[in-house]
């Protein structure tokens, strides 16, 4: 705790990330509500939407945690998973791969929010956005696919991101808007970070720069 965070301070901190925690946690929920289109053994939903906007609102801890609220709860048994799925069977599908990499996507985005310049911004979220909320998903999602089904890798491509990718996109440009808008009315939810070379060269530059300074050894008194 620092000199001056109170503990009524950090008792309020911790509230109010929880409480949007469970916040981001239900709309993902709730954005399932409006159902699922199936396309082949994977259906169009707009889960992925939510999980964008938890990353790039949140941030990366608090964002994968609202994600890993909302699966703990759908493999538990809530009927909030895609198409009212529930329970660790899901998992055993061909969507099982997907939505485990909701955790990761949210987390990616954040983390790349964080550190892209100019800071949060419209471009650099969008990229945090695809990054995460597509490549990180289709990473995950579509090698599950294809050892649940047994489909051949570039089959499983074919059936589990091509038909998505122009919709995810869609999802990425909405998700950087609304997250930009956010981020310019209460700013601060997502505090810039630098990239972990970034740290490293700082660092070497302080080691250098002691060294430097430092008195010789070898040198008579």
């Amino acid at each position: 705790m620092t000199a001056t965070q109170t503990p009524a301070t950090r008792t309020r901190s911790t509230a109010r990330d929880l409480a949007q925690i469970a916040v981001f946690a239900a709309l993902i929920a709730a954005l399932t509500l409006p159902g699922a289109i199936n396309v082949g053994p994977v259906p169009i939903t707009l889960q992925t939407l939510g999980v964008m906007l938890a990353g790039a609102i949140l941030g990366a801890r608090k964002g994968a945690l609202a994600v890993t609220v909302y699966v703990v709860l759908g493999l538990a048994g809530l009927p909030i998973l895609a198409g009212g799925a529930a329970g660790l069977g899901v998992l055993a599908g061909p969507t099982g791969g997907f939505l485990l990499s909701f955790i990761p996507a949210a987390f990616v985005i954040g983390w790349l929010a964080a550190r892209i310049r100019p800071h949060l911004k419209l471009f650099p979220l969008l990229v945090a956005t695809i990054i995460g909320g597509v490549v990180v998903v289709y990473l995950i999602g579509v090698p599950w696919l294809a050892a649940v089904t047994g489909l051949p890798f570039s089959q499983a491509l074919v059936v589990g991101a091509v038909p998505f990718l122009p919709g995810d996109l869609l999802k990425a440009v909405v998700a950087a808007v609304v997250a930009a808008g956010v981020h310019r009315a209460w700013p601060g939810l997502i505090a810039a970070k630098q990239w972990p070379w970034a740290k490293r060269r700082d660092a070497a530059s302080v080691d250098a720069g002691d060294e430097a300074f430092a008195p010789d050894a070898d040198a008579k008194a």
